[in-house]
């Protein structure tokens, strides 16, 4: 008996929502990475983009452990000879809050063409509302 392998053009991807409201962001982020590569489905491949789509809200409450708000640095090149810029995580949630998410996120997903591919079904919205409520998203308790 073979192995059935689930064909990418018949999945069937499901929306989930996420509220980041007073949730750690490592925590947050592996829950998150997790929906979007497919592992808690059964018919997860590594090799098969089988993961569903993920909207964040309340990007601009979470929260991160420790002193990590004052002292977490981001770090990022504007590709210019010494361009190299850096924002702490209070100042990063403070302008972009949607952006500290996303970086956590992008972080823990595969890195090439697949990983980019999952990365484009995370929604981040820094408040409590979405656009994408025609799609019935499921909401997540994490």
């Amino acid at each position: 008996m073979k192995t059935f392998m689930e064909k990418s053009n018949i999945i069937r991807r499901k929306w989930h929502v996420i509220d980041a409201k007073s949730k750690i962001l490592g925590r947050l982020s592996t829950i998150i990475s997790r929906y979007l590569i497919g592992k808690h489905k059964v018919e997860y491949a590594p090799h098969i983009d089988i993961g569903d789509y993920v909207i964040v809200l309340n990007a601009k409450e979470v929260s991160v452990s420790g002193r990590k708000r004052d002292n977490k640095i981001y770090y990022h090149h504007t590709g210019y000879v010494g361009g190299i810029k850096q924002s702490s995580f209070k100042k990063m949630i403070d302008r972009n809050p949607e952006k500290v998410v996303e970086i956590s996120v992008k972080g823990m997903l595969p890195k090439g063409p697949l990983g980019r591919i999952m990365y484009r079904r995370l929604k981040v919205y820094s408040g409590s509302t979405h656009i994408h409520s025609a799609q019935t998203p499921q909401f997540i308790d994490c």
